[in-house]
Order: C-alpha cells, then structure tokens, then sequence
C-alpha cells in the first residue's frame, strides 16, 4: 500500500478543517483584490510553518516596516522567527524596478528562475510569493506555462510546499494568464472581498476553496471575516461550510465571480503607488537594479544570513568598497560608473546596498574564489570605461569581512563598515587586495 502524501497545516481553519490541511509538496494559488486578506493569509501560513519548526521563504516587495505591521496584527512577532531562521524574508524588486529595465519573457523567466536559486541556497519546507503578479506578464503564454510548471515541478520534487498570491484577474488578457497559473496548481483560494462588513463588525466576503488535484473531500464556500489578531477566519462552528456542487470549468473570470465589464486594470497590477521609504540617518543612494537594496532592506537580508549562519554554519563575506569623493571631483569620474561597475560584477544572488561613500555587497555561500573574481571583475570594468589602472587603485580601497561567531546584528557591522576610523585605517587599496 502506497502510504499517504502528508498533509502541513495551512493557518487558515476553513482548509485545516475540510482539506486537513496542504499536501507536503503541494503548490497553491491565492487570488484576491487588494485588501481582501491575501498578505495576512500568506503570512497566516508562514506561522504555521514555523510554528511547526520548519523554514519558509517569504518573497516579498513589501518594505520590512510594513510587514512586520501586517504580521503584528496577527499578534505575530516576524523578527523572533526571523532570528531563529524559520522566516527568511527575501525582498523582490519592486514593480517599478522589474518595468523600468525593458520587460520581456526572457528577463521574467530568469526573475522567476532566481526562485529556485533561493531555495536551493536555503532548502526550505514552505515557499510563499507575496505577489506573484507583477512577475507573470509574459508575451508569449506558452512560455509562462513552461516557465512556471518547471518551477512547480523543481520545488515539489524537493517535498516544498508552495503558496503564490494573485490579484484578481480583471481583463481577458491578466484572466489567460491567471488561468495558466491556476490550472497548474494543486488548489485554489479565492477571495472575493465583501462590500459590507460581516455582521456589521468584520470585513471580509466570500472565500472558496477549489481542488485540482487530490483533497478528494472536494470544492468548499464559505463566508469568511478579517479579524483583528486572527487574520483571515471562516465560523465553522456557527455555519458549516456547504459542499459546491462540480460544474463544468468555466474561465477563470466566470469561475472566481470576477465582473466582465471591468475594463481598468488595478494599479497594483503593473505598478504600486510610490511612497517614501524612512531613511536611516545616513544618507543611502537607491538606483534601480535588482539585486541594489535600501539600508533598511539590506540590513533586513544581512540578519537572515546571520540567523543561517549560526543555525547551519553556511558563510558568507560581506565586502565593503570606500570611494574617494576627492579623486571623483578631481578626475571628472561619474561615481555611476563604479555603481554599474559594481553591479555588472555581481550575481543576481549578492545583495548590493549603498551608503554615503560606501557601497556594501554581501555574498552569500561564498568561497575565497567568488570573493576574488568578484573584485577583479569589477576593476577590469572600470577599466573597460576609461578609469585607468592607477587612478582605479587610489580611488577605490575595499575591506573584505568574512562571517564569524562575533557577528550579532547587521547594523553593528554596517555602522563598524561604513564608520571613517574604518575607511581610513582599515581598508585595503583595490590593487593591494589583488596582489597580496
């Protein structure tokens, strides 16, 4: 006899109660408009996750801020599982960004490929994607399906439980590619947000469950309420939920209650409306790259490899480059240059953060090797704009700090990093590191 797939808990009672839960291995879609539970549901299964003792990835364009807001309104303290390694938040490139590089299938699939990279670096239980639908534009749909099935078949073949949120598909076009995304996983929720609130207290509205593939137990609907340090919450006890009845498949807009005439994409869609972000005291430059962070962003990736460091040894160098205004303004150098030069040099998976003078760039599972090939490759671009050799070499010192038992919080090694005492005294000229 074949013994059964296990089942993890979802942290939503409604799929616990009538599914007993998600299929370890298993991939899921959440579809909802803005506002109708999606993030707390994704982080609602995060706990679950950890609660458990298992590790998640948490994808994310949301600022850290605002998550760690959204989690305490689940009474969910993030950071404490953050240090312990079982939420690693892992922030995407915002729409904006993703947009402003000249989108195409071929640079959406090397993104959503960068996925598997990440589990590959963490080897988590549960995969989350809070939202996937900035990412999934693709021009040719054969190649979104083929793209997305490899990536739903790497990670299950790996027992990683995964969970992707989508808006609610408003035109025919966001409706084909929903439809593909849908028709691959093994369940989906959908939302349907309420005008009015539940029992003129909750928001919330309708949620129902649909299974493709297995959870025999069948399609699920029922009335669902956002409650303050519960999150997404179904009465099953007051209102058992009612079995649908199987219909032939409809589209994925007649199928989720979508409204045909709703001709606008939403907003968040394509682009997020801009806020800005609250800096730190120093002054940090922000460029739009991919793998280019805010201090607080970075700081928050640096802590994640902190906690996988002391929970599975897995080393990382953080290297810091000082650049000398003086010699920039003398020399009629476009600190840009050394910018590009920098990001040119790095791997989508080394995170890149700049800070007044300094510019930080952490590696991740790093070996003696990458950490030289990564500097040389740099300077040999700086070359490749003009900067000659002596000019790089006075210009740019760098320190090359390798993780050790010492470390305890990203800050005190950017403040260590970035202090003048450091940069005078410490840092190596570009040239000298290369030769010693």
């Amino acid at each position: 006899m074949i013994s059964a797939i296990k089942l993890k808990k979802s942290g939503f009672n409604l799929i616990d109660n009538k599914w007993g839960g998600l299929y370890e291995g298993g991939s899921y879609l959440i579809i909802g408009a803005r506002k109708s539970g999606r993030t707390l549901l994704a982080l609602q299964a995060a706990i679950a996750s950890a609660e458990e003792g298992e590790t998640s990835l948490f994808f994310t364009n949301m600022r850290p801020k605002d998550l760690m807001i959204q989690a305490a309104s689940l009474n969910f303290d993030i950071q404490a599982y953050m240090d312990q390694n079982l939420i690693i938040v892992v922030r995407v490139a915002s729409p904006e960004e993703v947009y402003s590089n000249g989108i195409s299938d071929e640079y959406l699939a090397e993104y959503l490929n960068d996925i598997l990279t990440v589990a590959a670096q963490y080897n988590p239980q549960r995969i989350i994607f809070d939202e996937l639908t900035h990412y999934i534009g693709f021009k040719n749909l054969n190649t979104l399906r083929s793209v997305f099935v490899h990536i739903l078949e790497s990670i299950e073949d790996r027992d990683i439980t995964s969970i992707f949120i989508v808006s609610e598909p408003a035109t025919k076009r966001t409706n084909e590619i929903v439809e593909i995304i849908a028709n691959n996983v093994t369940g989906v929720i959908y939302l349907k947000k309420g005008v009015k609130k539940i029992s003129g207290k909750f928001y919330g509205g309708t949620v129902v469950i649909t299974p493709n593939i297995g959870h025999t137990e069948g399609q699920f609907s029922e009335t669902y309420k956002i409650e303050p340090y519960k999150g997404v919450v179904v009465d099953l006890a007051e209102t058992p939920p009612r079995v649908v009845e199987a219909e032939p498949e409809p589209d994925i807009i007649s199928k989720y209650d979508v409204a045909h005439d709703k001709t606008e994409v939403p907003d968040n869609i394509i682009v997020e409306e801009k806020r800005e972000e609250n800096q730190p005291v120093k002054k940090v430059v922000n460029i739009y790259a991919p793998n280019v962070y805010s201090y607080n962003d970075f700081s928050l990736i640096l802590n994640n490899q902190i906690a996988l460091f002391k929970s599975a040894g897995q080393k990382f160098n953080l290297i810091a480059f000082s650049v000398s205004r003086v010699l920039i303004e003398v020399k009629n150098i476009s600190f840009d240059q050394i910018k590009a030069a920098v990001i040119e040099a790095s791997e989508r998976k080394e995170k890149i953060c700049y800070i007044d003078d300094v510019i930080l760039v952490l590696i991740p599972s790093s070996t003696d090797e990458r950490v030289f090939e990564f500097v040389s490759t740099m300077r040999d671009k700086l070359y490749l704009y003009g900067i000659q050799k002596d000019v790089v070499n006075a210009l740019i010192k760098l320190f090359n700090y390798e993780v050790d038992n010492k470390l305890d919080r990203a800050e005190t090694i950017i403040d260590y990093l970035t202090s003048t005492t450091t940069t005078e005294n410490l840092y190596l000229p570009l040239g000298e590191f290369l030769t010693k």
